[in-house]
């Protein structure tokens, strides 16, 4: 199958559990993370805030500076539980609704039943932006930039086709086609070919499992999928973290 002629959907996430954060601290992250997310790809570049209609939505710019992220922070503050945290979303403005970009962010929740997290919608119909950024390089250094900013537990770029085929319930982290798990989850151990494993400095480890597309359609790329998670899992790294 040509990568390029993929029917799945994609999208990368970075997940953590407990941490009680200011929205000041927020907006520090958040920061952080899209600085280092625009050089990846031009359609990090700009971000918008979601209006009522795509005009609407293009009059209002983020500002990618920590102040402005702050604001956007407190704004999004749960008016009667402090404890779930601070939320923002936007979109990076692009005319094909199905080659553009989204993110949602969590910060600084510490409800047991609320975890936060940067969700990012990945573009997936088959035009520029999907065929530049669904590729091995670019996931990666989105999901490594989710890890250097957020500090997650852990953080991966999935196909949702192939998500929907792991039984549920499903594991505390999943194994997507990239996969960072934080080095709280413990050490990652040997995997097979072609695997490959990379350290995101003192933080954690990236696999990447395949250096082309990852789909669902092909048996091989489920079956290497499914032996990386029971090595993962053997070896402690999938379960509850203990807080």
């Amino acid at each position: 199958m040509n990568e390029n002629d993929s029917s799945e959907t994609y999208y990368a996430g970075a997940y953590w559990r407990l941490r009680k954060e200011t929205p000041e601290e927020c907006g520090r992250r958040a920061e952080a993370f899209f600085r280092a997310l625009s050089p990846i790809d031009p359609s990090f570049s700009r971000w918008f805030k979601l209006g009522r209609s795509r005009k609407k939505a293009l009059e209002h710019r983020i500002e990618m500076e920590q102040p402005s992220l702050e604001k956007m922070f407190r704004r999004g503050k749960d008016r009667t539980f402090e404890e779930l945290g601070f939320r923002i979303d936007g979109w990076n403005g692009e005319s094909d609704d199905d080659d553009s970009c989204g993110f949602y962010i969590v910060c600084g929740g510490y409800a047991e039943e609320v975890g936060n997290l940067c969700l990012f919608h990945l573009p997936n119909g088959g035009g520029p932006n999907s065929q530049r950024i669904l590729t091995a390089p670019v996931l990666t250094d989105l999901v490594r930039t989710m890890a250097m900013a957020w500090d997650p537990d852990d953080a991966l770029a999935m196909s949702d086709t192939h998500r929907d085929l792991v039984p549920k319930p499903h594991p505390d982290a999943l194994v997507g086609w990239v996969t960072y798990l934080s080095r709280r989850r413990g050490t990652v151990p040997p995997l097979p070919a072609p695997v490959r494993i990379e350290r995101v400095e003192d933080k954690g480890t990236l696999i990447v499992l395949t250096p082309e597309r990852f789909t669902a359609s092909n048996p091989e790329h489920v079956a290497l999928a499914e032996r990386v998670r029971e090595l993962l899992d053997r070896a402690g790294l999938l379960g509850p973290l203990r807080t």
